[in-house]
């Protein structure tokens, strides 16, 4: 069987989707099956591979920049046509969200291959950047003729799925399949990259750590505020994104840049040997764009346990386990955020508990391996024609 991936960026440009983007791959080629993707790239080069070693082609399409978060790339659709001819998939894998996926309603190679939905996330009406509802309304009527003529939507969690008035009217079609990772990927430091990550915390104070895009739905912005009101705890939060200015500005502000600081983007390593480092991780999303938290498997991978905001109608609740593998708290609750930093940084003795549990939940939920088998049973059903693609 031969699967085309269709999706915004991967590896090395870092982001949830991608990540999760660049372990599955590998696993179904393991697995037996021809793969390919169609990407945008973030360094202006046609074609690219990730890694040496592997067995299958990632097509970079070049882009002028993006546009409300979306990569602007008008050669999507003539490279999407290249690759379909000389590939020839039997089925499109498209993760959304993401724009110039709407190409395979236009070309009609596209529109006579079954496609399969991998729904990452709604594009969410936000309260924060309230262009997203205007934008919305014009993207609105292509997602919906996407899902409608799709063969079936995988949601990456009942609670996601449950909750997204996008799908709502495709629930017969839909799967669930939680995202995973390769453990493999996230290598444990070695005493030069700790002995670098040790230099980067404030000495003597409780370690947390964010990761993610400095964009609007993230809630540094909250984070920061509380980590005012806890001087005991030193933050360090990794990432690039529009915010940097506006999250600087708070920092200093509150006079607190001598343990809260914003590094940028780090690479892999680097990342790694700050979560071996950290005492726990923070997750301080504020809107159900955020609809898992890649992020928080890194962490459980680490077994290191999170606090994270508990968004309605997100995964992020199902996926950390409340007083058990972390703590959960109101999403834009600066105080809520700021009494979990105290209760986590306070007792290490449940910190150690905690991270142990996420560590084990990690291992029996969320390995590439078992979410490659899952992803490839859906594949089966198109083989066994239990799965039927819609005229389009």
């Amino acid at each position: 069987m031969r699967v085309l991936h269709i999706g915004k960026y991967y590896p090395p440009f870092e982001g949830g989707i991608e990540n999760f983007l660049g372990d599955l791959l590998p696993a179904l080629k393991n697995k037996g099956l021809d793969v390919a993707a169609v990407v945008h790239d973030h360094s202006f080069r046609l074609k690219g591979y990730y890694g040496e070693k592997q067995s299958f082609d990632v097509y970079r399409v070049p882009t002028l920049g993006t546009f409300m978060y979306a990569p602007v790339s008008p050669g999507f659709p003539f490279v999407l046509r290249r690759v379909i001819s000389r590939f020839k998939p039997d089925l499109l894998h498209i993760h959304m969200p993401n724009t110039s996926a709407f190409w395979v309603m236009a070309l009609s190679c596209a529109r006579r291959i079954p496609w399969i939905i991998h729904w990452h996330s709604d594009v969410v009406p936000s309260l924060i950047d309230q262009r997203m509802t205007f934008f919305y309304s014009l993207y609105k009527p292509l997602e919906r003729c996407l899902l409608k003529h799709s063969s079936v939507i995988i949601s990456t969690s009942a609670p996601y799925l449950n909750s997204s008035k996008a799908l709502s009217a495709w629930r017969n079609k839909c799967r669930v399949i939680e995202l995973g990772m390769d453990p493999g990927r996230l290598k444990l430091p070695g005493k030069q990259l700790i002995s670098w990550a040790e230099g980067m915390w404030k000495e003597k104070m409780i370690r947390v750590l964010a990761i993610g895009r400095l964009t609007y739905y993230k809630g540094h912005d909250i984070l920061i505020k509380a980590a005012s009101k806890t001087p005991e705890i030193s933050v360090i939060i990794v990432g690039k994104g529009d915010r940097k200015k506006e999250l600087e500005a708070h920092i200093s502000e509150l006079a607190i840049g001598e343990r809260v600081s914003l590094p940028g983007s780090l690479s892999g390593d680097r990342l790694h040997a700050l979560l071996a480092s950290c005492d726990f991780l923070c997750l301080p999303s504020v809107e159900r764009t955020e609809a898992f938290g890649l992020v928080l498997l890194e962490a459980m991978r680490f077994g290191k346990p999170v606090v994270a905001s508990d968004i309605r109608g997100s995964g992020i609740g199902w996926v950390v386990r409340h007083n058990e593998t972390g703590l959960l708290v109101n999403p834009g609750d600066i105080n809520d955020l700021a009494n979990a930093l105290q209760v986590m940084g306070k007792n290490a003795e449940m910190r150690k508990n905690m991270g142990k549990a996420a560590f084990e939940r990690f291992n029996r939920v969320f390995q590439i391996d078992s979410i490659g088998e899952k992803v490839l049973a859906v594949y089966r059903d198109f083989s066994k024609g239990e799965v039927s693609s819609e005229n389009r």
